[in-house]
């Protein structure tokens, strides 16, 4: 498993009864989580001095009961700076466990000894993003809400990006790799960090397990002649790790070799060493 470990302003303390005990900066949420499936006993004071808690409704979807947190804040990652706000389906804007492959694609870019071309597609609020302009490569930022895009320029020029060569695009993701292939423009990495299901802002339907496919076939035709890497990472349950590298290894290594590698993603649990699984990624990268 690919674990996220280098976070100081981010930590899972303790996981029982479906529910994740979060510390977000100085704050503590408690939010919940498919794969806790197990009760164990709840150890750590933090469980009785929350900041939130967002509750599951059994008719699906939830709220938050907020007892003392701001309606934005911050985390730093390294020298990287993300704003934090409670969304009303749990989230917080950040994906933590995201800063394994931060971490990895970071050293390729840093490691390549050229300029370095990113596409970042699914791109939500910028985490990757950040992290690889971070590194010194130009990224195109592409994602179909026009509001997670804004939140992605305000982690940037809060993370000293707001002068680098990040291109900040609305659209969706499909389309705009079909006009990229007709315009003839071509990336030396590709990111992307699709839904198990979404719309497009003209109602285009995303099913990933249909979809998925397809989509990484269309995307190797933008790479360039000297690609370094390619990631894909996938929340959906129904999809194994290795689903994601037969994907990759078969519309890429034929054309580029290089090696292909997949895992679960997850975050450790500071109160009983376990690590939390987070869904999964594979990632290709050149020879």
């Amino acid at each position: 498993m690919w674990i996220a470990k280098n976070w100081s302003d981010y930590e899972v303390l303790d996981t029982s009864g479906g529910e994740k005990l979060e510390r977000w900066g100085k704050y503590i949420l408690l939010r919940p989580d498919p794969q806790v499936i197990w009760d164990t006993p709840k150890k750590n004071p933090a469980w009785k001095k929350l900041n939130a808690h967002y509750h599951r409704s059994k008719k699906g979807g939830g709220e938050w009961e907020f007892f003392d947190l701001p309606e934005q804040w911050s985390i730093h990652y390294n020298d990287l700076t993300f704003h934090l706000k409670p969304f009303s389906f749990k989230h917080t804007g950040l994906f933590p466990e995201q800063a394994a492959n931060w971490d990895w694609f970071s050293e390729l870019i840093r490691n390549a000894g050229r300029p370095i071309k990113v596409l970042n597609l699914f791109a939500y609020t910028g985490g990757a993003t950040c992290a690889a302009a971070k590194a010194g490569a130009a990224v195109t930022h592409v994602d179909a809400s026009k509001g997670m895009v804004g939140w992605a320029k305000e982690n940037a020029q809060a993370s000293g990006l707001a002068d680098a060569p990040i291109r900040w695009i609305v659209d969706d993701c499909v389309k705009f790799v079909e006009r990229e292939i007709r315009r003839g423009n071509h990336y030396d990495a590709i990111i992307m960090d699709p839904p198990s299901y979404g719309r497009g802002p003209k109602g285009e339907i995303w099913k990933i397990e249909e979809k998925i496919h397809p989509f990484i076939k269309l995307c190797e035709q933008l790479l360039s002649d000297q690609p370094l890497f390619f990631l894909v990472n996938s929340y959906t349950t129904g999809l194994a790790p290795s689903v994601l590298s037969y994907m990759i290894g078969t519309e890429i290594v034929p054309k580029h070799g290089g090696i292909v590698r997949s895992d679960e993603i997850g975050l450790p649990v500071s109160d009983n060493g376990l690590v939390l699984p987070c869904g999964a990624a594979g990632r290709w990268q050149a020879k």
